[in-house]
């Protein structure tokens, strides 16, 4: 295909003829290979032929549509008005012509940054064909009056699914960059990127598991998670890192932080620049970790409340012997969140004063409005999952990532499909990938009580709601002071239903909501001062309200939270060193439950 600037047809060579040779030999080999494990796969799985339960909600928007024909008609019409439109602009243009473009891709859309999508006329007709096919398809779908909120949810999320599938950056024939690799390699891009699929299928036992990252450069207690520190206590469910200090005094209060087990902590200790463990170390804080265990079917029956018992609270035990201190500051992280939030209101009744203040990052205590996740939260999908679970004893890891990527499946599935696959290239080494495919497995007993009693039936949020323990939980008796970091973009914890945390516990609540997403608003050390934050003294019920009344401060909020925490308590005492307390150091940090992978 000619560029418009160049009238010659690119010239398609021949890979060479040896190296195709062997390549197809090894695909045939290993195709066999894979195709056999994938069937004996299947024949172990009884699952639904829909274990998603997308069919009957397609069926209900199909009938909902044919009851309104008009408004169907309607959108038709809009579309083929834009699409003679473009018709007529690209014909302009091939003639020599400007003229303006019908759509654009939204900001921040990397699938057509190569210059060609817009410089070259057909590429550009195709390129805005497929955004106003989609642009139609989305607006059908949300148009759609009469579905419940759930059906109209799954409908839509699984739309822009397919609408992502199909972009003509996925394919070889429509992609310009991948036919000018084409071109300049004689195919040979091709027969690398079929090898790469090989892999990937192998790594899957049958089912595609893309690399996203050269993992080969990376590991862990090398060159990530290498803050130093000791482990100076375990149990069945994690290990506890104390860190070592790097000032000659500390903070009287330690400070421990409470990671989510559905991923590994060490997402706050990737690298020395973006590590909020050493930057807390750094600050005069003795750092507490839990490293959670990758568990296996023997854990099969650990449920929420174990994870207070061996967690939290052992934590807390283990926190005093090793410091001699009874009052700690304690953050948690999504999950850890919850689960911080849980066993604060499970101490109010005991009487237990231990943490005198919480911190929660994009944690969600109110899960009415859940966000994306929620498609995949419907009794069909459930009873699925857990006879899924009730054969391992456990979630596989990479359901749960798989699940997670669909959320942003442009970024994190079809980039990788194109880039490893149609262009034939390894995937750069990124440490934060890394982390993203080091995937966890979920005990079958606490991750069904998790997605039923709190995704399903909201029932954290309820006064004596659940009971763990043998105590009635409600989040209304946390009385310590609660610092809410939430951030804007957020697909996995979105930001007003964590809001909702404000109008929950008793004691003083401080929000702040950073820029960017669940992961990246974090993880955004002061020196960088790559995203902005939000703060508002004022706390009304309405997220809408607080976003209104709000400032927007440039760079980290982790300064914030550090006036406010040690605003808390300013008392200071000598360093502490892992190990010289009643507890002495097991092993090295990072530990052996982080090593420890899902495929293990």
């Amino acid at each position: 295909m000619a560029d418009k600037n160049n009238n010659e047809t690119p010239h398609f060579g021949l890979p060479d003829p040896a190296l195709m040779t062997r390549t197809m030999a090894e695909v045939a080999e290993r195709g066999q290979r894979i195709v056999g494990d994938f069937l004996r796969r299947q024949a172990e799985d009884s699952s639904k032929p829909d274990p998603l339960n997308i069919g009957h909600a397609f069926m209900e928007m199909t009938a909902r549509m044919m009851a309104n024909p008009a408004q169907l008609v309607q959108a038709q019409i809009g579309f083929w008005q834009d699409y003679l439109t473009l018709w007529s602009n690209t014909a302009r243009r091939m003639m020599g012509g400007d003229a303006p473009a019908v759509i654009e891709e939204p900001r921040g859309d990397r699938r057509f940054k190569d210059d060609a999508w817009r410089e070259n006329e057909v590429f550009d007709f195709i390129r805005q064909s497929y955004l106003l096919s989609s642009r139609y398809f989305t607006s059908v779908v949300q148009g759609t009056e009469g579905m419940d909120a759930k059906t109209a949810q799954k409908v839509d999320f699984y739309t822009r699914q397919f609408v992502d599938a199909m972009s003509p950056a996925n394919f070889v024939m429509t992609n310009p960059e991948v036919l000018r690799r084409t071109a300049e390699t004689g195919g040979a891009n091709l027969l690398k990127g079929l090898t790469n699929l090989l892999s990937d299928l192998e790594r899957g036992k049958g089912k595609l598991r893309i690399r996203m990252t050269d993992d080969s450069k990376f590991k862990v207690g090398e060159n990530i998670a290498v803050t130093p520190g000791k482990v100076v206590f375990q149990n069945d469910l994690m290990q506890l890192i104390q860190y070592a200090p790097t000032t000659e005094t500390v903070y009287k209060r330690p400070l421990v932080i409470f990671p989510p087990w559905i991923n590994k902590f060490y997402i706050l200790d990737l690298r020395p620049k973006n590590s909020l463990i050493r930057w807390a170390v750094e600050q005069g804080h003795t750092v507490f970790v839990a490293s959670w265990v990758n568990p296996d079917e023997h854990l099969s029956e650990k449920g929420f409340d174990d994870y207070m018992k061996e967690g939290v609270l052992a934590a807390l035990d283990a926190i005093e012997a090793a410091t001699g201190e009874r009052a700690v500051n304690a953050i948690g992280y999504c999950l850890g969140g919850t689960l911080l939030a849980t066993t604060l209101a499970y101490m109010a009744v005991k009487k237990d004063t231990r943490i005198k203040t919480a911190t929660y990052f994009v944690t969600m205590t109110d899960f009415e409005e859940a966000g994306e996740l929620g498609v995949f939260i419907d009794e069909e999908q459930l009873q699925g999952l857990e006879e899924r679970m009730g054969k391992r004893g456990f979630l596989d890891g990479r359901e749960m990532a798989t699940t997670f990527n669909m959320l942003r499946a442009n970024d994190l599935i079809w980039s990788f499909v194109v880039n490893n696959y149609l262009l034939g290239q390894e995937p750069f080494p990124f440490d934060l990938l890394y982390w993203n495919d080091d995937s966890t497995r979920m005990p079958a007993k606490m991750h069904s009580f998790y997605l039923r009693r709190m995704y399903q039936a909201n029932d954290l949020c309820k006064p004596g709601g659940i009971t763990l323990l043998g105590t009635a939980i409600d989040l209304r008796k946390i009385k310590v002071p609660s610092y809410l970091v939430s951030t804007r973009e957020d697909h996995i914890a979105p930001w007003k239903s964590t809001y909702r945390g404000t109008q929950l516990y008793a004691g003083p609540v401080r929000f702040v909501l950073a820029a960017s997403g669940h992961i990246a608003g974090v993880v955004n050390p002061p020196e960088g001062g790559k995203y902005s934050h939000w703060v508002n003294e004022e706390l009304p019920a309405s997220p809408d309200e607080w976003f209104a009344g709000a400032t927007e401060l440039s760079g980290s909020w982790w300064p914030d939270w550090q006036r406010w925490v040690t605003g808390q308590d300013k008392a200071m005492v000598p360093a502490r060193v892992p190990g010289e307390g009643k507890l002495p150091a097991l092993e090295d940090a990072p530990g052996s439950y982080v090593r420890v992978m899902a495929t293990d």
